[in-house]
């Protein structure tokens, strides 16, 4: 028979494993519900804003708010090089909520195109900022999120979230089918201008360009998801996603908006 001390720790056992394993492994199982409702009112979808044009906002990308609530972080190439000026068109980020969301005049206010990361600057009041996580904390094998418009406008200006794992930490550069394939800024990134990016085991969409890669638990930016990767056409990406996809660390973030006055 059974001693009552060791009944009564088999009962605390199986109160704890019933509740989730809290009481023994309190970030074992990081909720993602909570975290969710956290992160999401940060993120906002990228676009440019012409007055003459329907519908006025065009959506090109996700962003989301950091710093003091009046930058907007994203992907370069979000964000177009020229914008037609005679037809009054500007760059401009679209709130969800509401019909169409709020949509908010931008400009840029700083650029990296080597890293594929950009920050806007939003007049009027503040929005919700993310919190970023420290450098170098991201690890192989944790789990991730990340919130976005991961089809554009199709499905209407509400995030969508996705949620996988970092498969790898990797020098930045997509495997090509053969040598005639490799172009001459792959090369530099393979080699003097190599950087390391996420790999991450989850399912991004060509809308998601700009979305804020956190962990579950803390609701902390780790990344920004910046392309995935093409099985076999790029219009097969909604049909067949390869299950892959690519974010750039916070780090360099961080350095970019540094750089920012």
């Amino acid at each position: 028979m059974n001693s009552p001390c060791r009944a009564r720790r088999r009962a605390f056992l199986f109160a704890a494993l019933a509740a989730g394993g809290a009481a023994l492994w309190p970030h074992a199982h990081a909720d993602l519900v909570d975290t969710v409702p956290r992160v999401k009112p940060s993120v906002v979808a990228v676009g440019t804003y012409m007055p003459n044009r329907n519908p006025a906002f065009r959506f090109l990308g996700t962003g989301f708010v950091v710093g003091d609530g009046r930058l907007i972080a994203t992907n370069a190439h979000v964000v177009p090089e020229t914008l037609d000026s005679q037809q009054m068109e500007s760059m401009a980020i679209a709130v969800a909520g509401g019909q169409g969301g709020a949509v908010r005049r931008a400009e840029r206010a700083a650029s990296d195109k080597g890293r594929d990361l950009a920050v806007l600057r939003i007049d009027g009041p503040p929005l919700p900022a993310v919190t970023l996580a420290p450098a170098d904390g991201v690890r192989e094998g944790q789990s991730i999120a990340f919130i976005g418009f991961p089809i554009g406008n199709a499905l209407g200006f509400s995030p969508v979230t996705h949620r996988g794992i970092v498969a790898a930490i990797t020098p930045i550069g997509i495997p090509q089918a053969s040598a005639r394939d490799l172009n001459p800024a792959l090369i530099r990134r393979l080699s003097g201008d190599r950087f390391e990016i996420y790999q991450l085991d989850a399912t991004a969409y060509p809308g998601n360009s700009g979305s804020p890669v956190f962990d579950p638990a803390s609701g902390e930016v780790v990344g920004v998801i910046n392309m995935v990767f093409v099985k076999s056409t790029k219009e097969s990406v909604l049909s067949d996603p390869s299950g892959i996809s690519y974010a750039i660390p916070v780090t360099y973030l961080r350095t970019l908006l540094r750089d920012i006055r």
